[in-house]
């Protein structure tokens, strides 16, 4: 007999870093995570008391390092393992998001997207599975991708190529590490509302809620929940897949 219903999303006796927990999407993952009973290891780059105000109310530890560089990305999780957290569940949720047409995109935009949205995401996969490898418990890891990765935006040219690369990624890092049995998935979501969205981009939100099928924006708690069902037992059987999460909004022809 599979688990019992109950215990499919029970994360207790789990380990999870998430990355970028100081934002919207990465606090409600927090959150969501924890109230499946698993342990939480917040990360943050600048912003730290966002993330130590939510270790104080849900509990667990908070680390900090630059995901751009690998070498704070090891010295992170060497600390990680000699405090006794090491992770054997990973979510990464931290990524830079900036607006602007290519002929106007300053010289640094395309470097420094990708530091974070790959090589972070690289650097991490490789320094989580190693110590996962080493307990010899599996595990299992979520890269936070998105829609403009399946259809972009004007102005986002950057961004969609490195949110499409990481997709790409998730499929061959699944390929690899399941042998060790680490299974590896994304979720991409759509337009997730946030504080001041609809005064700064009014017609984008206008445009979203008359054409989704559902007529609402996201909120941070339905990426989270697709995270927690891809983390769990429930999904123990699914690696290498991209679940979009935007209300049915990808089923809608824009041309």
């Amino acid at each position: 007999m599979g688990d019992d219903v109950k215990d499919l999303l029970d994360l207790s006796g789990h380990t999870v870093l998430v990355t970028g927990a100081s934002g919207g999407i990465g606090a409600a993952i927090a959150q969501k995570l924890a109230q499946a009973g698993a342990r939480l290891v917040l990360h943050y780059q600048t912003q730290a008391a966002p993330v130590q105000a939510l270790v104080a109310a849900l509990g667990g530890s908070v680390v900090q390092a630059d995901l751009g560089s690998e070498t704070q990305v090891e010295r992170m999780m060497a600390e990680l393992a000699g405090r006794g957290d090491v992770p054997d569940l990973l979510v990464n949720n931290a990524g830079i998001f900036q607006f602007g047409p290519i002929r106007d995109a300053g010289e640094t935009v395309w470097k420094d997207t990708n530091a974070v949205n790959l090589n972070g995401v690289y650097a991490l996969t490789k320094h989580f599975s190693n110590g996962v490898i080493m307990q010899r418990k599996g595990g299992a890891i979520v890269n936070i991708a998105s829609i403009s990765a399946l259809d972009p935006a004007y102005g986002l040219s950057h961004y969609a190529a490195s949110k499409a690369a990481l997709l790409s990624y998730t499929c061959a890092s699944a390929t690899e590490l399941g042998e060790h049995n680490i299974r590896v998935n994304a979720v991409s979501p759509g337009l997730i509302d946030r504080d001041g969205l609809a005064d700064e981009w009014p017609e984008g939100v206008e445009n979203w809620q008359n054409n989704a099928p559902l007529t609402r924006l996201g909120q941070g708690e339905d990426v989270a929940n697709a995270v927690l069902f891809l983390l769990s037992h429930a999904a123990s059987w699914i690696s290498g897949s991209n679940l979009v999460v935007d209300g049915g909004m990808s089923t809608q022809n824009r041309w």
